[in-house]
């Protein structure tokens, strides 16, 4: 077994769960997969945005791929929670997904209220998440899971406001402050793995 200094950089650490010192190739791996999984999550989704504001002919390919995320993710999890704990995830990611894309028809058409309707309802789907995932992995703290799902959202929220405005500057760049968030939330899943498996990374 190959072992490595590898140490994806992260701002903060939530309580119990740190990255670890050497890292085996299957550590490597795990996060590689996940690190992959979070970023076409975003690819996927600022692309679904674009299509819907643009109203581009590829919406209904684009957002199909999009949806896939969240199988993908269940079949990462699949061989260390068993498929039912991996589905019900994949079956609440794909709800953020549905919702996202719901929210920006909603702002698209400038209706308010059903913008505010949608968004209640998705913040309710991440703390559903965080709450999931603190339950199925002790290393996963829930506040911690939720304090990420809603900067996450706020984000998402903000690139979407920008496609709608045509500030595309800004738009870019709020795209990148995604990007360096999905990575902690990736890593942030693969410690916690990690310390809960730690006979399937020796």
């Amino acid at each position: 077994m190959y072992r490595y200094a590898y140490m994806p950089v992260m701002r903060h650490y939530p309580r119990g769960t740190h990255p670890p010192a050497v890292w085996t190739t299957s550590m490597v791996d795990l996060n590689r997969r996940l690190r992959s999984l979070w970023e076409q999550h975003i690819q996927w989704t600022r692309l679904t945005v674009n299509s819907i504001v643009g109203k581009l002919p590829d919406e209904q390919a684009t957002t199909a791929r999009l949806l896939r995320n969240a199988d993908d993710f269940a079949a990462a999890l699949k061989p260390y929670y068993g498929s039912a704990v991996a589905d019900q995830f994949g079956n609440l990611l794909r709800e953020h997904l549905v919702i996202a894309a719901q929210l920006v028809k909603a702002l698209q058409a400038g209706d308010s209220q059903a913008a505010g309707e949608i968004n209640a309802r998705w913040y309710a789907n991440a703390d559903a998440i965080a709450e999931f995932l603190s339950r199925i992995n002790p290393y996963w703290s829930s506040q911690v899971w939720q304090d990420m799902m809603h900067e996450h959202l706020k984000l998402l929220t903000g690139e979407v406001a920008t496609r709608l405005a045509g500030n595309y500057i800004e738009n870019v760049a709020t795209s990148d402050a995604i990007e360096a968030q999905v990575l902690e939330m990736a890593d942030m899943m693969s410690y916690g793995i990690f310390q809960q498996f730690p006979m399937a990374f020796a």
